[in-house]
C-alpha cells in the first residue's frame, strides 16, 4: 500500500488569543478518521508531545485508518503554560455535552460563561460533526492511565495500556461535566480515549511508551 499523502492545515481554527491551531489530516479526505488531539491543557507538555510524536511517525509510516491531528489544541495555554485558554477556560469542560454545567469547584476547571463558548472547541466539535470520526483520541498528563469511554474503543485502549503498563479504566474517577468523553460517547456515541502520561515524564520516554500502541491502533488488525 502506497503512505497515504498528507494535508497541512496550518491555519485551521484561532484560539481565544487569535493564536493560529495547525491541523494534519491523511489524504485524500478521510471518512471517519481516527481523530487525535494534543495540548488540550496548556500545562500538560507530555500531551503536545506524544501528539508530535505520533505525528512523526504517521509521517514515516504506511497506516491503514484515515486519520485528523492537532498537536495543540491550546496555543494560549501552551504559551503560558497554564491549564485554560486565553480566556481562563478549561476547554476540557466546555463542550456542549448534555451535562454541562456552569458550575464549578476551582478556577482551574472553570468550564465557561456557556456550553461550547470557547473558538477551540467550536473548532472541534464542528469537525467531529463534519468528518465522523470513529475514535477520538486526546493526550493529557497526570497520573498515568488510559480512560476509554464507549466499548467501540476498548480494543485500541487495551492496545494503549498494554504498550504502556498502565491502568486501563472507564473514567477518571471524578465528575468531567462537559468533557470531550461526554460530548463523544454520550452524546454522540463516538468512543474517546484518554491518554494520561505521568505528569512530569521526560520528553525522551513518551513515545516509547506509546508506540506499539500506536502502531497496533493504525495497523487496523485490532483484535
Amino acid at each position: 500500500m502506497d503512505r497515504m499523502q498528507i494535508v497541512e492545515v496550518r491555519d485551521w481554527s484561532r484560539s481565544a488569543n487569535n493564536n493560529p491551531i495547525a491541523l494534519f489530516k491523511s489524504s485524500p479526505e478521510p471518512k471517519n478518521p481516527i481523530i487525535l488531539i494534543g495540548g488540550v491543557h496548556g500545562d500538560e507538555p507530555e500531551g503536545v508531545w506524544l501528539a508530535e510524536f505520533t505525528f512523526e511517525w504517521l509521517k514515516r509510516n504506511t497506516v491503514k485508518l484515515p486519520w485528523i491531528l492537532i498537536p495543540c489544541l491550546n496555543p494560549d495555554g501552551y504559551a503560558a503554560c497554564t491549564r485554560g485558554n486565553g480566556h481562563g477556560v478549561d476547554l476540557n469542560r466546555n463542550y456542549p455535552s448534555r451535562d454541562w454545567s456552569p458550575h464549578f469547584e476551582k478556577p482551574r476547571y472553570n468550564s465557561g460563561p456557556s456550553a461550547g463558548s470557547e473558538p477551540e472547541v467550536q473548532a472541534l466539535v464542528q469537525l467531529i460533526q463534519d468528518c465522523k470520526p470513529c475514535l477520538l483520541i486526546h493526550f493529557h498528563s497526570w497520573q498515568p492511565c488510559i480512560v476509554c469511554t464507549g466499548e467501540p474503543g476498548l480494543l485500541a485502549g487495551r492496545a494503549l495500556a498494554d504498550s504502556s503498563g498502565y491502568e486501563l479504566k472507564n473514567d477518571i474517577g471524578y465528575p468531567t461535566p462537559g468533557s470531550l468523553s461526554g460530548y463523544g460517547w454520550y452524546d454522540n456515541k463516538i468512543p474517546v480515549i484518554c491518554v494520561e502520561e505521568a505528569e512530569g515524564c521526560a520528553r525522551e520516554n513518551v513515545w516509547p511508551h506509546f508506540k506499539h500502541g500506536i502502531e497496533k491502533i493504525f495497523s487496523g488488525a485490532l483484535k
